[in-house]
């Protein structure tokens, strides 16, 4: 309980520190969200560009720890501001818009890719040598191919070619977003290519982890003692040496459903999926720095958030952690 209450403290030190840091880039930034907004409409009044720089707290009214402080009340509030890009959207509304989508996306990707990944390792270290051990550099060199490369050669293959799967877009032109099957299963056949992107790039890694922990554990003591009682393979493989060899992929899987949130930008910019990379990129281009604020501002407090998730599980899951605390 020490180390869980440490652990909370120093994530609670680290989330002011990330809106900290998110309160101050911007402002230390040439240039502001307001001239970004006068130079597409150059015939504002004076009394509309001090609307607007009151809107978007750029004509930096006040001292800046009153700023601060109003910063954080308006996170309280969930108010991030409003989008230049996308003007007069407010950030909140866009980043609820765009997030689900890559929340579904590649979130279910990475939960296919660590399971898929996390047995093909446990039965290659059962049965080093066997085929799926033989299947390991493949993995690998797929892991290795980059996001777009791959993501275009299933394009062309499956999409232009094959013509088995659409893409481009969340979903088919002309549908109206809502709970219905037309739109749920264009939504689903859409998200089928941009998913076995990451899946294919993904998978390796959980794999060769997997494999390598696994080969370590089956050759301890109380694995071989398993054996010698005659226990099933089975029972021998799950519950005596995948049980302890898979906390170090389990960490690993909480942290990266941290950067679930943040998307697959390279993936969702080629598929043009309508996901929070996509709006990342779009606010890159457009110079929509309140946008970008609040985008990564979501991003930090989620790795943060999993990165907590991952030490407490951590210490639940492994009896050695629990011991160590008690010393």
């Amino acid at each position: 309980m020490k180390f869980v209450l440490r652990r909370l403290v120093f994530y609670v030190v680290a989330v002011w520190a990330a809106v900290t840091a998110n309160f101050a880039i911007p402002r230390v930034m040439p240039g502001n969200a307001v001239d970004t907004m006068i130079s597409r409409f150059p015939q504002l009044s004076p009394q509309s560009l001090h609307a607007l720089e009151a809107e978007f707290g750029a004509g930096h009214h006040g001292s800046l720890l009153s700023q601060y402080f109003q910063y954080w009340n308006n996170l309280l509030h969930f108010n991030l501001g409003l989008s230049v890009s996308q003007y007069p959207s407010k950030v909140s509304t866009i980043i609820g818009q765009t997030l689900p989508w890559t929340l579904t996306l590649v979130g279910t990707a990475t939960v296919i890719s660590f399971v898929l990944g996390t047995l093909f390792g446990i039965v290659a270290a059962w049965r080093r040598g066997g085929w799926f051990d033989r299947l390991l550099p493949a993995f690998t060199l797929l892991q290795a191919t980059p996001y777009f490369f791959l993501a275009l050669l299933l394009i062309d293959l499956l999409a232009l070619h094959i013509k088995l799967f659409p893409f481009g877009q969340g979903y088919s032109v002309g549908l109206t977003p809502g709970w219905n099957g037309a739109f749920v299963g264009s939504a689903i056949t859409h998200s089928i290519l941009p998913a076995l992107t990451i899946i294919l790039t993904s998978i390796g890694g959980w794999m060769l982890q997997m494999r390598n922990v696994m080969l370590t554990t089956i050759s301890e003591d109380y694995v071989l003692v398993a054996q010698a009682k005659g226990l099933p393979a089975r029972r021998v493989v799950f519950s005596y040496g995948a049980r302890n060899a898979i906390l170090p992929n389990i960490a690993g899987f909480a942290l990266s459903l941290g950067f679930v949130v943040a998307g697959a930008l390279v993936m969702e910019i080629v598929f043009s999926y309508p996901g929070i990379g996509l709006t990342l990129y779009n606010a890159v281009t457009s110079n929509d720095y309140p946008l970008l604020q609040g985008i990564f501002l979501v991003i930090s407090l989620a790795v943060l958030s999993a990165a907590l998730l991952a030490d407490i599980a951590y210490v639940f899951l492994d009896p050695r952690a629990r011991g160590g605390e008690a010393h």
